[in-house]
This record gives structure tokens, C-alpha cells and sequence, in this order.
């Protein structure tokens, strides 16, 4: 994993927000969803990918439960860059840490293989995740594990 730390003079804890977005990524590469939710904070609402969506921490690790007990084989963060940055005015005043990735997803059931760039941007406050906004392409996922995308014109 490489690692950029960008931060104004007032981020004294870049270092730690950066260590504590290494310890999700691992907890997500080893499918440990109890690792993930010792990150997230009670209140932890996930944002992402789609504009309607959002879940809170408990129905995001029972997610994660799901997902690791019936879809993913694994999950490798085959690129990573990460850049930590406080926001010191305004409305999203905070440090946050933004994680660009490329991720291989190999699925349980019939072994098939997705490749996503995926950009997640975190909140954190008192060494817990207390947002993140997730964006990825899901018609690309979809698309490589072989939907057809059909135009409805074309009915």
C-alpha cells in the first residue's frame, strides 16, 4: 500500500487517521467484519455508491456478516493511495482521509473475479469512522459478471 499524507499544519493526528483506515482496509482484505465494526463509531453512517443510498453501523457490519458468509471469497486491495486532510472551516469541518483503490473481488459461488476502482472518503473523530462516502461503478461490477444492459427503447 502506498500512503500520501497531505494535511495542513493543524492535522496533528494525519498519522493516526491514516493507521486507522489501514486497520479497516486489512479487517475488509480478511473479510473480518468484527474487526470493522471496532473502527466504525456508534453512530457511523455509510453513504454510497448510489445518491439513495445510506446504512448505519449496525446494519452495515450485518452487511458485511452476509456478504462474507454468502458472496465474497475475497477481497485485495491491489492498489492503494491514501491522503489525509483536516477541513478547518465550513460544513465539513473535520479530518478526513480519502482512500483511492483498485480491488479485485472474487465471488464464493462461481469463482468469478470483478476488478473496481472504488474511492471511499472517511470521517474520522476520535479514532472512529463516523462517515464515509463510498463511490464506485456498479453497472461496471454488473457488466463483468456478465448482465447485458438492455436499452428499454429497444423492448
Amino acid at each position: 500500500m502506498t500512503i500520501m499524507v497531505g494535511c495542513s499544519n493543524s492535522n496533528e493526528n494525519a498519522e493516526n487517521n491514516i493507521a486507522l483506515i489501514e486497520k479497516y482496509i486489512q479487517a475488509v482484505e480478511d473479510l473480518d467484519f468484527t474487526a470493522m465494526e471496532t473502527v466504525l463509531s456508534d453512530d457511523y453512517v455509510g453513504l454510497g455508491p448510489s445518491i439513495n443510498d445510506s446504512i448505519g453501523k449496525r446494519d452495515a457490519v450485518d452487511n458485511w456478516k452476509q456478504n462474507v458468509e454468502n458472496l465474497y471469497e475475497s477481497i485485495s486491495y491491489n492498489r492503494s493511495r491514501v491522503l489525509a486532510i483536516t477541513i478547518t472551516s465550513g460544513d465539513n469541518q473535520d479530518d478526513w482521509i480519502s482512500n483511492w483503490a483498485e480491488l479485485n473481488i472474487v465471488y464464493k459461488a462461481d469463482k468469478k473475479s470483478v476488478t473496481i476502482w472504488a474511492n471511499t472518503v472517511y470521517q474520522i473523530e476520535n479514532n472512529k469512522i463516523v462517515k464515509s462516502y463510498t463511490f464506485y461503478n456498479e453497472a461496471d461490477v454488473l457488466e463483468q459478471l456478465g448482465y447485458v444492459f438492455i436499452n428499454p427503447n429497444d423492448l
